[in-house]
């Protein structure tokens, strides 16, 4: 039997799942939003999981049954997943309290199930810990080729964007400099033969940047990184035509070839994966080649995360142009939201969230955004990673709150931050929340801790305020930021999640606590800032961004002397640092913005 190609309903899609899930004679197949790069935003090629459900957002799981379809989403996506998902065709659950292995070992009637999966698309320790979940059950993973290729008619082809050049006076290293240094570390640990699989790590490593996702300037490719002789890259021709290559020791292929290939050069060798991220295919393909595993941490990640001294002035170049693009944008919203509403032609979602990248592309060195813009009123902003489209483009009005987070990729480096706007006084029922954001955004950009701290020591510092009032928020508190990279860098997260990976000077990361009512409002506070050494030798975060705080959220009385000084301090910096690149108007509306906060409006300590 052979799927109908033809199928576009979501009823449809699933039925030809499940017509080819009866062929491959397999009870349920697992769908993830991921790409074999494990990338947070897949090319449309790869959006199969979105195709299936209608759910858009960058993370999910899905396990098809003939009879039930689960999706699994955490908690930034919990809302927006029921909003686009067919509920007489999906039941929703939470992927990290009841992930999907999670889920079918305690369904009795699920025992013994063969269940199919795509072993490029999910990586080792994802299959890792679906096996151990199920071993109490019964069930069985059966990998299998993707079924989608056969079912999704008008599926678009795999992208083939050109690959550019990163200037050693931007990455502050050439391509033998970095190669050399992550061979001495494959050394340490006797591995003669590296698979890399995330595309940001072979950018970096080969100072490339790419084009074939908006917004991620990687190119989507494979290399094998052996200890001595050429890098094989894994990756389209026409990518990399004309690109100048000759000299580097570097070798393509095609993509199509990666396992193949693999299991050729790993033949008898200590072979190296980051279990995290590595297809679970690449397992696979080098255990059938007799090669010795060797699981570890990725050594390009580590060193990619300890920025050089060229790519550090990169960022705070780039934040300095960002930050005149984000005044501009705040000194537009304060003369055009109450303006036009008063007009009763308001300020849309849609439009304010463009508005910031028109301001973006007047300053020096912006390419792109980093991320589509977060642009939330009111309810809306309740939803974390909540879009505006045309169909649904809420009004800014004056007594909403409105969120924006948002970030450009620049020629020097990547920027990421978030602002919430009152226009008029913030609703005083709304303060408590809104300052414990505040004091908590405070508490962590204000911490000194010794080098190697890890993330998750620190994440407490950005909630203990709201915990004071039995209230939290359901996503992580901070992320690393590539360098004209991905927006959201691994290794280091900060959040209530163990991450071993210490934070030391060099590290970039966000800081964004947040607190979000269903159906109320929403409020984020985020600024990028970089992990720099203190005399004492313990670190402490630098701030890079430069876009003023709207007070006019909080209840200022209940700052702390020390709050205030560090908040009126990181204002004198913002106004200093841009007032000279402004337009006259915003000159005067930064220096409004960023006024030191009255002494007797301090609370006592």
């Amino acid at each position: 039997m052979s799927p109908d190609k033809t199928v576009c309903l979501p009823a449809d899609r699933l039925a030809a799942l499940r017509l080819w899930m009866v062929d491959q004679k397999v009870d349920a197949y697992l769908v993830t939003s991921a790409d074999a790069h494990q990338s947070e935003d897949c090319p449309e090629h790869d959006r199969c999981l979105f195709w299936l459900s209608g759910f858009s957002g960058s993370l999910g799981r899905a396990l098809v049954l003939q009879q039930e379809a689960v999706l699994f989403v955490d908690g930034r996506y919990q809302v927006q997943a029921s909003r686009q998902i067919d509920a007489a065709f999906w039941q929703i659950a939470h992927l990290h309290q009841t992930p999907p292995g999670k889920w079918i070992a305690t369904q009795g009637e699920h025992s013994a199930l063969r269940i199919g999966y795509d072993p490029m698309l999910w990586s080792v320790d994802q299959v890792d810990a679906l096996r151990d979940a199920l071993g109490t059950c019964g069930a069985e993973l059966i990998p299998l080729d993707d079924p989608f290729g056969a079912i999704w008619a008008e599926r678009p082809a795999s992208p083939v964007g050109k690959v550019r050049a990163m200037p050693e006076s931007l990455s502050g290293l050439s391509f033998t400099e970095k190669l050399a240094q992550i061979r001495e570390e494959l050394r340490a640990d006797q591995i003669e033969l590296w698979v890399e699989s995330r595309p940001d790590e072979i950018a970096w490593l080969l100072n490339r940047r790419g084009s074939d996702i908006p917004m991620h300037p990687v190119p989507l490719s494979f290399a094998i990184i052996p200890s001595k002789g050429a890098v094989s890259w894994f990756i389209e021709p026409q990518k990399i035509a004309g690109d100048g290559m000759e000299g580097l020791d570097v070798q393509s292929f095609s993509p199509a070839d990666f396992l193949s290939r693999l299991g050729l050069e790993a033949q008898g060798k200590r072979v190296g994966f980051d279990p995290m991220f590595a297809p679970d295919a690449v397992k696979v393909s080098a255990e059938s080649a007799g090669a010795t595993l060797v699981p570890r941490s990725n050594p390009i990640m580590i060193r990619k995360a300890r920025k050089t001294k060229a790519e550090l002035k990169g960022y705070r170049d780039a934040h300095h142009a960002d930050g005149i693009a984000w005044v501009e944008y705040c000194h537009w919203l304060s003369v055009e939201v109450p303006r036009r509403a008063a007009a009763g032609n308001p300020v849309t979602e849609c439009e304010a969230g463009d508005k910031i990248n028109e301001f973006r592309q007047a300053v020096s060195g912006y390419r792109e955004p980093s991320f589509k813009p977060i642009s939330a009123v009111g309810p809306n902003a309740a939803m974390c990673h909540y879009n505006p489209t045309p169909a649904r483009d809420a009004p800014l009005l004056p007594g909403s709150l409105y969120l924006l987070d948002c970030g450009g990729q620049y020629e020097s480096g990547t920027t990421d931050a978030t602002r919430t706007f009152s226009f008029g006084d913030c609703p005083e029922v709304l303060k408590p929340a809104t300052t414990a954001v505040l004091r908590g955004f405070l508490s962590l950009s204000m911490a000194k801790f010794p080098g190697g701290t890890f993330p998750h020591q620190l994440d407490a510092l950005a909630r203990m305020h709201l915990w004071q009032l039995g209230l939290d928020y359901d996503h992580g508190t901070g992320h690393g930021v590539g360098h004209n990279l991905l927006v959201h860098e691994y290794p280091h997260r900060l959040g209530k999640l163990p991450n071993c990976f210490g934070l030391e000077a060099g590290n970039i990361m966000t800081i964004e606590p947040g607190y979000y009512l269903e159906d109320g409002f929403g409020l984020r506070v985020e600024n990028q800032v970089e992990v720099i050494a203190e005399d004492s030798g313990f670190c402490s975060f630098l701030p890079l961004t430069l876009v003023p705080i709207d007070l006019g959220l909080f209840s200022l009385d209940r700052l702390t002397q020390e709050e205030v000084i560090w908040l009126d301090a990181y204002h004198a910096r913002v106004r200093e640092t841009l007032m000279d690149g402004l337009s006259p108007q915003c000159r005067l509306w930064l220096d409004h913005a960023t006024k030191p906060i009255a002494s007797g409006s301090v609370a006592k300590n």
